[in-house]
């Protein structure tokens, strides 16, 4: 179950993350209260998955989620670069991911 309430955790960090850039520096009223609710959220779940991962593990993971879903968001929404470079470090950040993902020991 940790690794689900890590993934939700993921998936809330890419909602505040992208929802920063929707309230144009907290400007914007409800872009704002979801991107602080999506903070709360975020953070939340990776309490719950850090109760039986390992906080170094379940830190990187959650941040990787984050960040390889702004990244890519951000190249479909905000028409971010889709360099072949930029492409080439999401996917090592998702190797990175997936390594810890598998040599981390079930608890």
């Amino acid at each position: 179950m940790a690794w689900i309430y890590l993934f939700i955790a993921g998936l809330f960090e890419i909602g505040w993350a992208i929802g920063l850039k929707y309230s144009e520096g907290f400007t914007k009223a409800t872009a704002s209260t979801l991107t602080v609710v999506a903070m709360g959220a975020s953070v939340v779940f990776l309490g719950l998955a850090l109760k039986t991962l390992p906080v170094g593990t379940g830190y990187a993971v959650w941040t990787g989620i984050g960040t390889v879903g702004t990244v890519i968001l951000g190249m479909i929404l905000f028409k971010d670069p889709a360099t072949f470079g930029r492409i080439a470090c999401i996917g090592l950040i998702v190797a990175g991911i997936a390594g810890l993902k598998i040599l981390t020991p079930a608890s």
